[in-house]
């Protein structure tokens, strides 16, 4: 049987893949589960984004619950990381997200946080997922009735506690910046304006209309044209870019250029050894930051811990080793002194307000990191298995190493989801790139069969 939990709780396109029953088991399941040693009522957070699908599991979510005799406390359109601030906040047994990430609107999935507001470890998601398949084939497990049904707590004041926790974290007002905002008609469209504006930003924001349908539609971190081109016409200092369930941000300088997660870091980093709040001196990425990355780190006296793709990795690592930053490239970026998981609102103030400090241009912030050129090939397989320790892949892949040398790399992983391995090379020559990224790719093909 193929997991239900993916790595970032239980996805699909909706009402196919991921139906309301679905939903209703998860809700009843975790409502068993996170109850089955409490003296009281478990409490469950539930909040979503604003895909059209989002209230139709919300419903189904708190039938389960309440069917188990839970107590469903919904907070409405938040982002992601105000389930995991406010369950923590409110002292609740779980939370849940309705959110399909960055994903086209008709996918939407449910994520799960702990108490403590962290994501849950993947034993705990594997006994969760036990208990859905044995209420998918036989429930019998007890239905409270009368007086100990669970109830439902329509909570719209939760969503104003999240947004004085973030307006909290940063230091500087806003004053005079002039910024551009794009909410991807997601679930930041409500919050972070309000949270600009209260630290005095002169603020445009775009594609903060929701109709149910259009999160990411050209739109937001994932695409961003519109935001880059509003920058330049406005002349703003800068632009920012949230996900459909804001747990990303991605920054435009004032000339139009991609500041990324690995840029949003760096600047960060310079920042915190700054005020000398960076333990160890060190801060936690993945394998595909860029080496441009790496080389910034060093320059500012730091060091990288590295760990594979998937942000609950990077803050494993965060946690394991008691650092404070942590990140990926796509602009997931985790504050452990603000937060439990990546937090867009949160790290859009931190790069303002060490913009707002450090009295320089955003291009200027930005230009502490120098990109290498990056080229990535999929190669399409009939097996992912025994790739790493095919001996011909493994030439291939030392002989890319030899000719790029000591400014350059090439990473090779398989993908998680699909038949594909990946083939990373990085350096100075985007001719060199193509070379050995093909000669590598070509190895892959003739070994793993062509799917």
């Amino acid at each position: 049987m193929v997991r239900l939990f993916g790595t970032d709780g239980v996805r699909g396109e909706a009402n196919t893949e991921l139906t309301p029953e679905l939903a209703y088991r998860l809700g009843r399941a975790a409502t068993l589960y996170f109850g089955a040693h409490s003296e009281v009522r478990p409490r469950i957070l539930i909040g979503r984004d604003t895909r059209i699908s989002g209230e139709m599991f919300e419903a189904a979510l708190t039938s389960g619950i309440c069917s188990a005799g839970g107590v469903a406390l919904l907070a409405g359109i938040v982002p992601t990381p105000a389930v995991a601030y406010l369950a923590r906040k409110h002292k609740a047994q779980a939370g849940i997200v309705i959110s399909a990430s960055h994903n086209p609107f008709g996918d939407n999935g449910i994520k799960f946080f702990g108490g403590d507001g962290y994501k849950l470890p993947d034993a705990v998601e594997d006994e969760l997922e036990a208990l859905v398949c044995r209420l998918a084939s036989h429930d019998d497990e007890a239905r409270p009735i009368g007086g100990k049904i669970g109830i439902v707590e329509h909570r719209g004041d939760l969503v104003n506690q999240y947004v004085d926790y973030v307006t909290g974290t940063c230091a500087e007002r806003l004053d005079g910046m002039k910024i551009v905002l794009d909410c991807a008609n997601g679930a930041a469209y409500e919050t972070m304006p309000r949270i600009l504006r209260r630290l005095g930003a002169d603020l445009k924001v775009i594609h903060a209309l929701p109709n149910g349908v259009n999160i990411n539609d050209n739109c937001g971190s994932t695409h961003l044209d519109s935001l880059r081109r509003t920058v330049v016409e406005t002349g703003a200092d800068i632009g920012i870019a949230h996900d459909g369930d804001a747990d990303r941000c991605l920054c435009i300088d004032e000339k139009g250029e991609l500041i990324d997660g690995d840029h949003i870091l760096v600047a960060c980093v310079a920042e915190m050894l700054r005020a000398g709040r960076l333990p160890h001196k060190t801060v936690v990425s993945t394998v595909m930051a860029n080496i441009g990355f790496h080389k910034a780190i060093t320059a500012l006296g730091a060091r990288v811990e590295v760990t594979q793709v998937g942000d609950r990795y990077v803050l494993e690592a965060m946690r394991r080793g008691g650092y404070t930053i942590g990140g990926e490239q796509s602009g997931h970026i985790i504050f452990a002194d603000y937060g439990t998981t990546g937090d867009g609102p949160v790290t859009a103030l931190q790069v303002l307000a060490a913009l707002k400090r450090s009295g320089k241009k955003a291009s200027e912030l930005s230009a502490m990191m120098t990109t290498y050129p990056q080229l990535l090939v999929n190669v399409r397989v009939k097996t992912k298995e025994g790739w790493a320790e095919n001996e011909a892949i493994r030439a291939a892949i030392r002989a890319g190493e030899e000719r790029l040398g000591a400014d350059g790399r090439v990473l090779v992983r398989p993908s998680g989801t699909e038949p594909l391995i990946r083939v990373m090379a990085e350096g100075a020559d985007n001719k060199q790139l193509e070379e050995v990224c093909g000669a590598i790719a070509d190895v892959v093909l003739r070994e793993q069969g062509e799917a």
